[in-house]
């Protein structure tokens, strides 16, 4: 008797899926191997329910993704780093955009020190965050809400960080149309808000960033 494999289950839902687009699309596949040309570079978290394509309704080859724990941009992360400059400059993207998603389980392990190890480097960055605006944050209740307004707040400073990196300062300066933006999505209802910190100058970071900041205590 044949043995099974842990993951047939998805090589099934794989076949099945390749041949459904098929039917609906002849010349997608075809299509897909000649061309990626994206506009849209997503960088987002990696939580499993927080599909980037899904989400805004894109086929594959229409959107470039990085996800990470608590969709993080650091200076020093040659992974994000390499993704981000690919994306700007060899396939000439205009809009990267930061995707955050409340109930983040990073950014609630970073809010509440939770020792989880390993991770807890990472989230050192989304601590930074929390400590940067320990008033703002002190002002909201304890749990959810706490949590959420961190997640908006990290959107705003990862957009800041994707402004700030060598890649895009370079592709402005060269005058290179490329705009960052900040989204934060929600489980609840599978619906996008826009943060409104939209950044295509470097001469408006801090700005930006300052009335997107505002604009979320305005909006209790």
């Amino acid at each position: 008797m044949p043995q099974t494999h842990p993951l047939d289950n998805l090589i099934d839902n794989n076949r099945r899926w390749s041949l459904a687009r098929q039917e609906a699309d002849p010349g997608f596949f075809q299509r897909l191997t000649r061309q990626q040309a994206p506009e849209y570079l997503w960088i987002g978290c990696a939580d499993s329910r927080v599909p980037a394509n899904e989400i805004v309704a894109l086929d594959p080859g229409e959107l470039f993704v990085h996800r990470n724990v608590a969709n993080v941009v650091v200076h020093t992360d040659l992974n994000c780093l390499s993704v981000l400059q690919y994306a700007v400059d060899v396939l000439k993207v205009k809009h990267v955009i930061v995707v955050g998603h409340y109930g983040c389980g990073g950014v609630q392990a970073a809010l509440t020190n939770q020792k989880l190890g390993l991770i807890n480097n990472w989230l050192r960055h989304v601590q930074d965050v929390s400590n940067k605006y320990a008033p703002s944050l002190a002002a909201e209740p304890e749990g959810a809400a706490r949590v959420d307004r961190l997640c908006e707040l990290n959107v705003i400073e990862q957009v800041v960080n994707v402004a700030q990196t060598t890649v895009v300062e370079s592709a402005w300066a060269r005058g290179q149309e490329v705009t960052i933006h900040g989204w934060i999505y929600s489980l609840n209802n599978g619906l996008v808000n826009d943060l409104r910190v939209d950044i295509a100058d470097p001469d408006l970071i801090d700005s930006t960033r300052d009335h997107a900041v505002q604009r979320l205590g305005r909006a209790d």
